[in-house]
């Protein structure tokens, strides 16, 4: 058997910027133990496979398929860099000639479309909700030790909790943190957390002027630290959005890769999560 394979860089234009992910477009669904041996053998955050929902249809005229993605330990319910790959895939390299393109997930339909250089995803929104912070007190000390906390919201719908450092942190604190992924997990054993957004207001002096920082770890997932996050600004989005009072945001994730993401929260209880993608390998996997 040969799968075709791309690798790209997500909510980047640069080469060895943004997130790598991996994407299998599939004349056929896989068993789950192969998907799973594949996305361990890729051994980047997520690797994304594009199955085709009718055998008429080819990736160039088609304009729904089934979407699934894996990290090199778990199938995940979301991943917004490994669809933003998947979409650029289609459009680019099979030049499908759709204006929308709709993926059939775990988390429902998503759609992509393109507007030329970018990605336009439509995604769920996962406002979180306000937690003590004394019940998280031992995962926050161990990410971020002394450094002042602000705020912690949790979102039980993606496990994803929230920590946003004081806005008397300069963007460099978050920046050079060093966070033990091992720790953070042996913290938090209660099923509760499954991902940790560290987080933290944008300068009014930055160029380009972003909104707010953030920082991404998913060690329970088998991801020390994920270069750019989609599904995690379904989270920050809705939290910022109500903490900033606007709709249209320029969000920098600061890990040592660093991506940009343009938000926009809908009236809906959808959010668009925009962003670039640059292919940086094509080849075939043989079984």
């Amino acid at each position: 058997m040969e799968i075709p394979v791309f690798t790209l860089d997500a909510f980047t234009n640069l080469t060895f910027k943004g997130n790598p992910a991996a994407v299998c477009p599939l004349q056929h669904e896989l068993t789950d133990e192969l998907y799973q041996k594949i996305a361990a053998e890729m051994n980047l955050s997520e690797t994304a496979f594009i199955i085709k929902l009718n055998h008429c249809d080819d990736f160039t005229t088609g304009s729904r398929f089934r979407l699934r993605w894996f990290t090199p330990t778990n199938e995940v319910n979301l991943c917004g860099h490994a669809t933003l790959a998947s979409a650029a895939v289609l459009f680019q390299h099979k030049r499908n000639v759709n204006p929308t393109l709709v993926f059939e997930t775990k988390s429902g339909e998503l759609s992509v479309i393109q507007c030329g250089e970018r990605f336009i995803m439509d995604f769920p929104l996962n406002p979180p909700t306000k937690q003590d912070s004394n019940e998280f007190r031992d995962i926050i000390k161990a990410a971020v030790g002394n450094l002042p906390v602000q705020d912690v919201h949790l979102s039980s719908t993606t496990k994803k909790l929230m920590v946003r450092l004081a806005d008397s942190c300069d963007r460099s604190v978050l920046t050079h943190l060093k966070v033990d992924s091992e720790a953070i997990m042996r913290c938090e054993k209660s099923g509760k957390v499954k991902g940790l957004i560290l987080t933290m207001k944008g300068s009014p002096d930055s160029q380009p002027r972003y909104d707010f920082y953030s920082r991404f770890f998913s060690p329970w997932n088998g991801i020390s630290e994920d270069p750019v996050t989609g599904s995690a600004h379904t989270v920050l989005g809705g939290y910022w959005a109500t903490a900033l009072g606007k709709k249209k945001m320029l969000a920098y994730q600061c890990s040592s890769r660093g991506g940009e993401l343009e938000l926009e929260v809908r009236d809906d209880g959808r959010i668009n999560i925009a962003g670039q993608a640059v292919t940086v390998l094509q080849g075939t996997i043989i079984l």
